[in-house]
């Protein structure tokens, strides 16, 4: 049986994929200033049983989108999470690779908010999402090791 934790890992920097964003073949494309896109492919793996992209796959990638944004605001190993957050999903995906766009909406010291729309391969709209977030009381991560040291704000 493989362990179920806690885990202790490395990541390449800290604007860069964790091993779940990883096992979904995300690629951040830009992050910064608030702001940040992302792709997933579709493959066979988030097909659910209709052969549509599974809805988790899509929110998992909007959620890590609005991540990527916010940490491009946040000094390097600041510890946050996503509190809650709203979807509306408008079409299916049945190929090809989608594209999320993130921004931070707001900001004030321990609550963050952001928003991402996700697109299709031929640009229309699949989903659109909002989510809160909080910075812990502990602002510091623990446990995880960065290859590269994190970039600090500019």
């Amino acid at each position: 049986m493989d362990s179920t934790g806690p885990h202790h890992f490395a990541m390449e920097g800290w604007i860069s994929c964790a091993p779940f964003e990883r096992l979904l073949h995300m690629k951040i494309v830009e992050a910064s200033g608030g702001k940040a896109t992302l792709t997933m492919p579709f493959l066979l793996d988030f097909a659910q049983g209709a052969g549509l992209l599974h809805g988790g796959a899509l929110v998992s990638l909007a959620d890590t989108a609005v991540v990527m944004a916010i940490k491009s605001t946040l000094p390097p190993q600041t510890h946050f999470a996503t509190i809650s957050l709203q979807t509306r999903f408008l079409r299916p995906v049945r190929q090809g690779v989608i594209t999320a766009r993130a921004q931070v909406t707001d900001q004030t010291e321990n609550i963050l908010q952001g928003q991402a729309t996700i697109f299709g391969e031929d640009g229309g709209v699949v989903l659109e999402f909002s989510s809160t977030f909080k910075i812990a009381r502990d602002r510091a991560i623990h446990g995880i090791e960065w290859s590269k040291p994190p970039k600090t704000r500019d």
